[in-house]
């Protein structure tokens, strides 16, 4: 039977499907797509994967895949990063029969993608997509799809959006977002290229950016005509989001705690899934912060949610008619709400607000300002360890990659950008330890010194019996 593509696709195998939760690094494992799907998603995604890791790491597929069968969690697609056709194609040929399709991540802006070149840093090489996903479309049994950000121009991206259709692409996830929009400057992501990517394909198109809430859900696909809305921060903070419910933190908490139990996930995953349910409660109550951040085991992580509902249930108790919530938030701590990245010179505020999720070192004139509680921590543990930025070594860029360089290499390079210039031109770089034109010049030598068969001598003047005879080199 020939594979559905396109709208059949979606509207049969994926049914039809609006609600989506992202594929998120560490948080969309499958306790949380569980969670998700019972609060209003009707489509969930994998955690990205890396595709080459995939196919050499028997362990790395059965944790993140092939785990356990869990007929609750289909509709599913699995997501990957790669750069190269037939490690991605290897890839998704041992994840085809787990999930309903296979998607290519190019969206992720983060540094650790523009290193292992993946992710948004292809979204210019427009060969290389063309052959991954037309590779991908070829060989695979289940259909392939994209998740991308956007250019600057709403003409490149409408043509760039259009270059992976023509390949094979069978849905497209579109985040109105460039890749240099994240971390503390992220801005609104743009509907207005969303939509016009919409109107210039002829597959199904998902929208991402912008959903803190079932109403945004609703004003997306009014306003970009897209088939499906994708969330993730706005997941992870209210997974009953698709539900248009804000229920108090510790009836999800209690929920989700309760699926990990029943399908384990490392305790890290966790952890980062209750500081972000808890976020707002974290800023009021910041001494169990720090308990929850070392916290042991599943138990241990248990025990704090619930001293933190708790003194939630304490708050609520002292609650007077008519007050509203503080720091300009939309509920009460104790609410499941979206949480709003605050601008990169937000701190925290002397009448007792909220600190920023990523407090600056320096204020405005370039000051030390109180440092961050990941530094506060590192602080304690290392007292004699300076963490001014200006006391900070200037490092030399590599003149190819950006990395620090090696102070003495020959090519003003670093380790590796130097070891593949050495290797290519069969040179030295003492500072790096990298010797292939001594190693060469040695193997040479060594060959030379060997015994080797001397050229045969006319007849009738070779050694006895016409045979040539073997000189060492040495004696020759």
């Amino acid at each position: 039977m020939p594979k559905l593509q396109g709208f059949e696709f979606w509207s049969r195998t994926l049914g039809g499907a609006r609600h989506v939760v992202a594929p998120m690094v560490d948080q969309s494992e499958l306790a949380w797509r569980l969670l998700s799907r019972r609060h209003g998603a009707q489509l969930c995604y994998t955690p990205m994967l890396h595709a080459q890791v995939f196919v050499r790491d028997a362990n790395y597929r059965k944790e993140n895949l092939y785990c356990e069968v869990c007929p609750e969690d289909r509709p599913l697609i699995v997501q990957f990063c790669a750069n190269d056709p037939e490690v991605f194609v290897q890839a998704a040929l041992l994840a085809q029969n787990f999930c309903d399709a296979i998607d290519l991540n190019l969206g992720c802006p983060q540094m650790i993608a523009k290193r292992g070149h993946y992710g948004a840093f292809l979204q210019e090489e427009w060969d290389l997509l063309q052959r991954m996903i037309l590779l991908a479309h070829e060989k695979l049994s289940v259909p392939v799809t994209c998740k991308i950000r956007v250019f600057p121009e709403i003409d490149k991206t409408v043509q760039y959006a259009q270059m992976l259709e023509k390949a094979g692409c069978q849905l497209l996830t579109v985040h109105g977002r460039t890749k240099e929009q994240k971390g503390p400057l992220p801005g609104p992501a743009s509907w207005e290229h969303i939509r016009a990517v919409r109107k210039a394909v002829s597959i199904p198109v998902f929208a991402n950016g912008n959903i803190q809430s079932l109403r945004d859900v609703e004003r997306c696909l009014q306003d970009t005509g897209v088939q499906g809305v994708m969330s993730a921060e706005g997941n992870l903070h209210n997974p009953a989001l698709f539900e248009g419910r804000s229920p108090a933190v510790w009836e999800l908490a209690e929920e989700y705690l309760d699926l990990v139990r029943q399908h384990p996930c490392p305790l890290s995953y966790v952890r980062a899934h209750l500081f972000k349910l808890w976020h707002h409660t974290l800023q009021v109550h910041q001494q169990l912060r720090e308990e929850l951040a070392k916290a042991k085991t599943l138990e241990d992580v248990a025990a704090l949610s619930q001293a933190l509902r708790l003194q939630c249930q304490e708050d609520m108790s002292r609650q007077k008619e008519g007050e509203k919530p503080a720091g300009g938030l939309p509920f009460f701590h104790w609410i499941c709400q979206p949480y709003i990245r605050p601008g990169p010179r937000e701190g925290s505020k002397e009448n007792g607000g909220t600190r920023s999720k990523r407090a600056l070192e320096e204020d405005e004139e370039g000051r030390p300002e109180v440092l961050s509680k990941n530094k506060q921590k590192k602080q304690l543990r290392n007292p004699h360890k300076p963490f001014d930025p200006s006391l900070k070594p200037k490092y030399a860029k590599c003149d190819q990659c950006g990395n620090p360089k090696g102070n003495r290499c020959v090519f003003n390079l670093c380790r590796g950008c130097c070891k593949k210039r050495a290797f290519r031109e069969c040179a030295d770089c003492p500072g790096h330890g990298l010797l292939f034109k001594t190693k060469l010049e040695k193997s040479l030598a060594r060959k030379g010194d060997q015994p080797r068969l001397q050229e045969p001598p006319p007849p009738g003047s070779g050694g006895p019996g016409g045979f040539p005879e073997v000189v060492s080199s040495a004696r020759a």
